[in-house]
């Protein structure tokens, strides 16, 4: 690789290159860490603990069960729906192990979003935790989904504390609807079927898929990124390198709060696998002050999250001074993490937070601050065997921008290359070659790189909106809101948000005069997941336009 201005910001030991190579597939870093550490707790939930021998174990065992289904063969997509639960890790672990492909899904879509994401995948199988299985009986219209593991959250707990969750959540908080899927088989009784049938190894190589992750891209309508075995174990190696000097193998205790569904939190679980860490899984991170208690008594010394997540354990009683005696490592992602936010949490714990940035696209890492600098409010320099590249018109290289120059002439949009970068949009050659060019991949954000090749991000992608780390793209929003009779025209922008980060904002043209804004916000809710569905809902007359009638949506924000 050539030399790059941000080789000089390198910390001590941390290599220019990487060699993705190193593992032959994704199984290979469970089954490494099981063979090094084997009665190490790799995973902790809900009071339970699995080691990394017994993970292995739990993983061998669905692929084993996978393998014992009809027309079921390598290369196969399986959907996962559900939160951070010891089965979520056995799982993927599982599918990857059969040769297969994880499709995760946000287990709060609605069916209208899981009907999409199983027929655009062609997921044969699911494994639904029982609370939304209704939610997946409503999504099957023209999906091939054929096999149905059902699971409870107290599956992996031990007798009787398993059976008392699962009852207090099915007959006491009355938390699973009725459903009716076809022919479901228990998550319990899947594993029992594998573990009397034995595991087959299969020859899995590293450019075979892995994932299918969903993102909205810069069209809105749900795409799966394809990312294969070498992409992610890339990404494992090259955020490994960047955080070496931190870290010990077999001693780190990571809080894991961000749902394992979302790229940033499943690759990051990937990483502190590599390292043999534990990993406090977190199936309800709404609960702060639980949180905040479980990482005191689980003494973390790794905390993995978004800016809304850091305000609100801030906001805790239970985070006093000092509560997190332990901590050496917060990384923040998904969207920009405020000051007001960073300067707090690094007077409250003595640990900066570590700004990164990533996509979906990318396995995500691409960026990241040097591990311990303050934070300044950049995402960093690109790490190992990574390249980016600020393109200005015509894809013109606007290079780094030399100290005392306006950083205006020197921004554009950020472009990436590297082993991490996914392979394209799962069967959809023409948004593919959209975002690829020449081995780049364009992102869609904007940003600049100073002489040391820091790079700063002065605005996302064009349109959207980030709600707590979360994309949402304003026109599958409009979509759904101009469906309503009552709605003649409707535009959606993001409007800045001391929660979330950025809200959405409805700004409509009514057909019917009756039509409310909780008639709004209730159709939504049924069609969309709850971080898509707008807060603020604004009745107007007209909608500003350009001259050929496209929305002005910066002048939405002000209306």
């Amino acid at each position: 690789m050539s030399e790059f201005p941000w080789f000089a910001s390198y910390p001590q030991g941390v290599p220019h290159e990487i060699d993705p190579d190193v593992y032959p597939n994704l199984s290979a870093v469970l089954d490494e860490s099981a063979k090094k550490f084997p009665n190490h707790v790799g995973y902790t939930n809900l009071g339970a603990d699995a080691t990394y021998a017994q993970m292995k174990g739990y993983a061998e065992s669905f692929a084993a069960y996978l393998q014992s289904l009809p027309d079921m063969k390598p290369g196969d997509r399986i959907a996962l729906m559900m939160p951070n639960l010891l089965q979520y890790v056995a799982a993927v672990f599982g599918i990857l192990k059969a040769g297969m492909v994880v499709v995760n899904i946000n287990p709060l879509y609605t069916p209208r979003e899981v009907n999409h994401t199983l027929k655009d995948s062609g997921a044969k199988a699911i494994v639904v935790i029982e609370n939304f299985a209704r939610t997946v009986q409503k999504a099957l219209d023209g999906a091939p989904c054929c096999h149905f593991i059902t699971t409870g959250a107290g599956d992996m707990l031990p007798f009787p504390k398993g059976w008392l969750v699962n009852f207090i959540i099915r007959r006491v908080k009355k938390m699973v609807p009725e459903y009716s899927l076809p022919n479901p088989v228990m998550w319990t009784d899947a594993l029992k079927i594998g573990r009397r049938l034995g595991f087959k190894p299969v020859e899995v190589t590293n450019d075979q898929l892995a994932f299918l992750q969903y993102t909205g891209g810069t069209t809105g309508i749900a795409k799966g990124a394809e990312l294969t075995h070498r992409n992610v174990a890339a990404n494992i190696l090259q955020v490994s390198a960047w955080i070496s000097s931190t870290f010990k193998e077999d001693e780190e205790v990571v809080l894991t709060a961000l749902p394992l569904y979302h790229i940033f939190s499943l690759t990051a679980t990937l990483v502190f696998t590599k390292w043999a860490a534990t990993m406090v899984l977190i199936t309800n991170p709404r609960d702060i002050n639980k949180l905040v208690g479980e990482c005191i008594k689980q003494n973390v010394s790794v905390i993995i999250g978004v800016n809304t997540l850091f305000a609100a354990m801030l906001r805790s009683p239970a985070f006093t001074p000092h509560a997190l005696k332990n901590l050496k490592f917060t990384c923040g992602g998904g969207a920009q993490v405020q000051r007001v936010v960073a300067e707090d949490w690094l007077a409250r714990t003595g640990v900066p937070i570590l700004e990164a940035y990533g996509l979906t696209e990318c396995s995500p890492a691409v960026c990241g601050n040097i591990p311990g600098a303050p934070w300044d409010g950049s995402v960093g320099v690109p790490v190992s065997s990574t390249e980016v590249s600020i393109r200005g018109d015509g894809f013109r290289d606007l290079g780094v921008c030399p100290e005392g120059a306006d950083p205006a002439e020197y921004t554009g949009e950020i472009c990436v290359r590297g082993p991490q970068v996914m392979r394209g949009y799962w069967k959809k050659p023409e948004e593919t070659a959209a975002v690829m060019r020449d081995g780049w991949l364009r992102t869609g954000d904007v940003g600049h790189m100073d002489a040391k090749g820091v790079i700063s991000i002065t605005d996302r992608k064009k349109d959207m909106i980030l709600v707590s780390g979360f994309n949402v793209y304003p026109n599958e929003v409009e979509n759904v809101i101009a469906s309503m009779p009552g709605v003649l025209e409707v535009g959606v922008v993001g409007v800045s948000s001391p929660k979330s980060g950025e809200s959405v904002k409805a700004v409509i043209v009514k057909k019917d005069p009756a039509l409310t804004a909780d008639d709004v916000k209730n159709y939504c809710r049924s069609q969309l997941t709850r971080y898509k569905v707008p807060h603020q809902i604004v009745f107007v007359d007209a909608l500003p336009k350009t001259a050929v009638g496209k929305i002005l949506r910066r002048e939405l924000k002000d209306l």
